[in-house]
């Protein structure tokens, strides 16, 4: 796994906290989904990288 990737995954999950949090503020069930949707996304992709890695080594 790159350090390019893993950055870009965690600024992914970091990014739907935000917007998580946003949508919870402001009441807002859409941004709530969505930024829950983006944490998913970009944890599943690190596992994923996680895993590869294992296998790898």
């Amino acid at each position: 796994m790159s350090v390019g990737q893993t950055i870009k995954h965690k600024t992914q999950a970091f990014k739907g906290r935000v917007t998580e949090r946003i949508g919870r503020t402001t009441r807002n069930r859409r941004l709530q989904r969505e930024g829950r949707a983006d944490q998913i996304s970009g944890n599943l992709k690190q596992s994923g990288d996680k895993a590869k890695d294992a296998f790898r080594h």
